[in-house]
């Protein structure tokens, strides 16, 4: 209800599951772990990108785009996704790649998502890290616009009020399955890095009078930067949606202490939650999102963080085809 009249395309494979894992469940003790599906939003391997990009992609064909430009780091989940849509819209595809993490593997360079971008022919651009990204976009929009063309810029991760929108989307979706389900939540868990899916589903939630607490897991910024880069989006996406003030500063909360080396950078804890889960369940989580947030969930777990008698709903955002691009470096046995 609180997405009537925006532009929007159908991309993703709606709703997604959302699945009781018995398995883990029992590994850990308690409490009661479910998993929102967002990995299987279907788009290029899926991912919680697809979402935002509906919205992102809907603009942009209402305003005339014949041309995406965006950013990310080399093995970013939202370039594959981006690039994807583009495709399937009919639209060239101008990709930002920031050379965020040091010392790369060759494997990191071309495979996993590098691989999938050049397979969707997205033109790839590469840039030093801290490269000013809003700079550099507005001036291959120029170029664009100089051969002809009608560029749209799609901000890293879709983060934007208008991206945001999906997890507005997404949170509602929740609600219902848990009606329909009657399953009720004490907390949901996902991986918070460039902010939009994290503060559009407390848009949503708020939005819809829910008070299920959120926890983000940080995967690339200290608590404080982080919280209050959430916090700002979901101000600007709670107008957009006309719930002005339906988030508080106290809703937002980030816990930045799994990130480890850097992003991009592998730690023991996210190594050793994706083989749980594979191990456990079946599923794959990828090595710098998804995987870092499991581990950050796990160990709430282990420290009796959360209630043996609680339920919570860990947000799966996807990102499974990363691994690939970590296949040497993970600790594999």
């Amino acid at each position: 209800m609180l997405l009537t009249g925006f532009p929007r395309v159908l991309l993703a494979h709606l709703p997604t599951p959302l699945e009781f894992l018995p398995r883990l469940s029992e590994a850990l003790g308690g409490p009661e772990i479910w998993v929102k599906r967002d990995d299987c939003t279907g788009l290029a391997t899926g991912g919680n990108k697809t979402r935002k990009l509906e919205f992102s992609m809907g603009e942009a064909q209402d305003r005339g785009a014949d041309t995406i430009i965006t950013v990310g780091a080399v093995q970013s989940n939202h370039v594959r996704q981006t690039a994807a849509a583009a495709c399937k819209l009919g639209m060239r595809c101008e990709v930002l790649l920031e050379h965020r993490v040091t010392n790369p593997t060759e494997l990191y360079r071309t495979s996993g998502n590098v691989l999938l971008d050049r397979i969707f022919g997205a033109n790839l651009r590469e840039y030093d890290a801290g490269t000013n990204f809003d700079a550099a976009m507005e001036e291959v929009a120029g170029e664009i616009r100089a051969a002809g063309g009608t560029p749209y810029i799609v901000p890293g991760g879709a983060s934007n009020p208008v991206g945001a929108l999906g997890y507005v989307g997404c949170a509602e979706e929740l609600l219902r399955q848990c009606d329909e389900q009657d399953v009720v939540f004490d907390h949901i868990v996902t991986a918070t890095g460039s902010a939009g899916t994290h503060a559009g589903l407390a848009v949503g939630l708020r939005g819809s009078d829910s008070d299920l607490p959120i926890l983000g897991i940080g995967v690339n910024a200290p608590q404080n930067e982080q919280e209050t880069k959430v916090f700002n989006l979901a101000v600007e996406t709670a107008d957009l949606v006309e719930k002005p003030g339906c988030v508080a500063r106290k809703d937002i909360i980030a816990d930045c202490n799994y990130i480890g080396p850097g992003y991009g950078q592998p730690t023991d804890s996210m190594n050793e939650a994706v083989l749980l889960l594979a191990r456990t369940e079946g599923l794959l989580f990828d090595p710098v999102y998804s995987g870092k947030a499991l581990a950050g969930m796990i160990d709430y777990v282990r420290q009796g963080r959360f209630e043996k008698d609680q339920r919570i709903v860990f947000l799966h955002t996807g990102g499974a085809a990363g691994l690939f691009a970590y296949g040497d470096i993970l600790n594999i046995n």
